[in-house]
């Protein structure tokens, strides 16, 4: 994407979005863009596995229950939500209003995700949650 991206659209990716570069679709689809993600890993910021980062825009439709319990944990690369909605750009980009959409249906999804996981998060969770990834992956 181009360095203007967040301003020249929505904060989420649709479709064929055309602030999308060629390059950078051949990127995401084959999830390299995750790469630079295991420094954050490498520096303690992030895990492997865990809620994925969201947008201060959207983790303002959170209640605070789930802000403190989402919030409470690292976030991850990867995680259930993430593996259901792996091709959630595609999803939004058949909505008549992609950010509604997002909003009203996906985002409920993945907190009902994020929360079931800081219930019962586990080293055997998490490496189910890898191997399912790669299993996408390959």
């Amino acid at each position: 994407m181009p360095t203007s991206a967040q301003t020249a659209g929505l904060l989420i990716t649709v479709g064929q979005d055309a602030r999308v570069t060629k390059s950078g679709a051949f990127i995401r689809k084959t999830k390299l863009d995750e790469l630079p993600q295991l420094i954050n890993v490498l520096l303690g910021t992030m895990s492997i596995v865990g809620p994925r980062p969201e947008v201060p825009k959207y983790i303002a439709c959170y209640t605070p229950e789930q802000k403190q319990r989402v919030l409470s944990v690292r976030p991850g690369i990867t995680d259930n939500a993430s593996i259901a909605f792996r091709d959630e750009n595609e999803i939004l980009g058949k909505a008549q209003d992609p950010e509604k959409a997002y909003i009203e249906e996906v985002l409920p999804i993945k907190i009902a995700f994020y929360m079931e996981y800081t219930k019962q998060y586990s080293f055997q969770q998490d490496l189910k949650i890898i191997i399912k990834t790669i299993q996408i992956l390959v």
